[in-house]
């Protein structure tokens, strides 16, 4: 029975990518994460193509207990994505390998098969075979010993038709047609083709589209609202396929993040991380790249992944929910003192580190100014003078920290008065983003604007532009209002 936190909805997904993410890897991740498995195996059953069964189980990766979710195909449709002698030689990373492999086996509750294509599908099959484009392949592996295979070439009509077939919702069929069609315009790229005339091996295999279509089933089952991908971590080196050996990051994985502006960033571990499937499904979620200061976790969801890489492929899908920013101080009115409290010390035997993080630590805790001042003390000696501004009730504490974390032995207090300004906090929006900015009334009723600087310095890695640029925006949009 699904957890009752992961029923509820506007949850937003944080998929963690720093092992890579493939379609199988998400798949298991949110099944783990508490998503829908029985409508899941209903749209698989339902999809007028045969040739796999699924499992889902457990299994160990570096130690770590994941779920594993694993297309199991037929001989007919084959194509070696987990076989690491294929992929990379046959001397590729052996020990490393056959140490994962032991692992991956140890499955702690037994592998649950479907058998979900009868032959009560067969007149669909049959119509659908007039779509497709069979071709047979001859596969010489490292070892030397050769596969002879029945491929089916399906473009992405053929596709959108089994995806319209399934037992799914609307919003899940709404996902896994977004998938695809970000899937067959990278693979079109790639191979210079117009997109109706994509009929390869990569989009039209079945487990492609077993891993599509049951993590739209899942990512729907959890009412998702929004996505946040950070990152995702690609390996380096190259791969076999089925056109050849070709580089790492694919390039229908990398025309995926260039056209949905992905970050993707490169592991030094030789191998494919990121799957154009994977890469794909995290661009359909439209997600943003920056997770909120603050949150909490409802659940965590951990999937492993099939091949045996230097670095455990796992992808963590975690549903959390936004925590608001701490409250500001209520601004006070123009004209009237406000009461404050210096406290004051001189210190002349720490170091600088020791110095910094005890200013961080009475910010943290609420002082409205920290300032170090050089002075010199007895006997010229050089020393540093520690500023604290406080709130008269955040007196006590403040001066509790001093003492815990600098070496004085004494605190000056002096009670000061000011005046201060009304200020408020707005959102405008700029063209690479939203930035928060502070208006303060003068006593003549005018008004003056500054962009705060976090939100500015975040949009402007963020989008690769000038911290005074992105500053400049912010002004322009609070002056046009």
């Amino acid at each position: 029975m699904k957890d009752d936190m992961c029923a509820r909805t506007g949850a937003t997904l944080y998929l963690d990518c720093q092992a890579g993410i493939a379609g199988d890897m998400l798949v298991a991740a949110l099944l783990d994460a508490g998503a829908d498995e029985a409508a899941m195996r209903r749209a698989l059953a339902s999809l007028p193509v045969g040739g796999f069964e699924i499992a889902v189980s457990r299994v160990k990766k570096a130690g770590i207990d994941c779920c594993d979710f694993a297309v199991l195909l037929d001989e007919a449709h084959e194509n070696h994505d987990h076989d690491m002698a294929y992929l990379h030689g046959s001397g590729y990373a052996a020990h490393e390998h056959e140490h994962e492999h032991e692992h991956e086996h140890e499955h702690e509750h037994e592998h649950e098969h479907e058998h979900e294509h009868e032959h009560e599908h067969e007149h669909e099959h049959e119509h659908e075979h007039e779509h497709e484009h069979e071709h047979e392949h001859e596969h010489r592996h490292a070892g030397g010993h050769h596969h002879h295979h029945h491929h089916e070439h399906r473009g992405p009509a053929d596709i959108a038709r089994i995806i319209d077939a399934a037992d799914m919702t609307v919003g899940a069929r709404a996902l896994a047609h977004r998938t695809l069609d970000i899937l067959a315009a990278a693979e079109a790229k790639a191979h210079d083709v117009p997109l109706d005339q994509v009929h390869f091996h990569e989009v039209g295999a079945v487990d492609s589209i077993v891993d599509i279509v049951a993590a739209s089933v899942l990512i729907d089952s959890l009412g998702i609202e929004r996505a946040v991908v950070p990152v995702l971590v690609d390996g380096r080196g190259t791969i076999r396929c089925q056109h050849g050996i070709i580089p790492v990051p694919v390039p229908a994985t990398l025309n995926v993040c260039t056209q949905h502006g992905l970050p993707l960033s490169q592991a030094d571990v030789e191998g494919e991380f990121v799957t154009p499937t994977g890469a794909a499904l995290v661009a359909a979620l439209d997600p943003v790249f920056e997770l909120p200061a603050r949150y909490t976790v409802r659940r965590v969801g951990l999937g492993a992944g099939k091949r045996s890489y230097e670095r455990p492929s796992i992808v963590r899908a975690l549903l959390i929910d936004e925590l608001p920013a701490p409250a500001r101080p209520a601004p006070e009115v123009p004209g009237t003192p406000a009461h404050v409290v210096k406290l004051e010390c001189d210190i002349d035997d720490s170091t600088p580190e020791v110095l910094a993080y005890a200013a961080d630590r009475l910010r943290d805790a609420g002082a409205r100014e920290v300032h170090w001042l050089p002075v010199f003390t007895k006997k010229g000696r050089p020393a540093y003078q520690l500023q604290v501004i406080a709130a008269s009730e955040d007196v006590d504490r403040l001066e509790s920290i001093i003492f815990q974390e600098t070496s004085t032995i004494g605190v000056r207090r002096s009670a000061w008065d000011r005046t201060v300004l009304v200020r408020s906090f707005e959102q405008v929006q700029t063209e690479w983003g939203t930035v928060q900015i502070k208006r303060v009334v003068l006593p003549d009723g005018t008004s003056r604007i500054a962009p705060e600087y976090e939100d500015c310095a975040a949009v402007a890695r963020r989008a690769g532009v000038s911290l005074q640029r992105i500053m400049d925006a912010a002004r322009a949009a609070a002056l046009s209002r």
